[in-house]
């Protein structure tokens, strides 16, 4: 993967991190949550990320994008399918997406280079 991958994951590792070291209960809490609700349930864990990513880009979060794009790509989402979910976010969105889809583009293709 590409330097852009892996820095994003070497900054969000080192600082879930550091926010352990003085998480209080109720941050615990809420991220076992997050973590949980992405997994395997009523809806497989590859449908669950492609919603997140669609929820991530109406809500122009682009660290959430880059998460659920890596995640999307561990769970085999096709370049087919990821045009679908950034046509979806679009559309949901509306043209205020449109920079944080030009990002998750360069993002997905530098998951997707070898």
């Amino acid at each position: 993967m590409g330097k852009m991958v892996e820095e994003f994951n070497a900054y969000r590792t080192k600082m879930n991190d550091r926010i352990m070291e003085t998480a209080d209960t109720n941050i615990k809490r809420f991220l076992a949550l997050d973590t949980t609700c992405y997994a395997e349930g009523a809806l497989n864990v590859k449908t669950k990320e492609m919603l997140g990513l669609v929820a991530s880009m109406v809500l122009r979060c682009d660290d959430c994008i880059k998460y659920h794009l890596g995640k999307c790509h561990e769970e085999g989402v096709s370049h087919e399918e990821m045009n679908e979910i950034f046509m979806i976010a679009n559309l949901v969105g509306g043209s205020i997406v449109i920079p944080h889809y030009r990002r998750a583009l360069e993002y997905w293709d530098e998951l997707n280079s070898k």
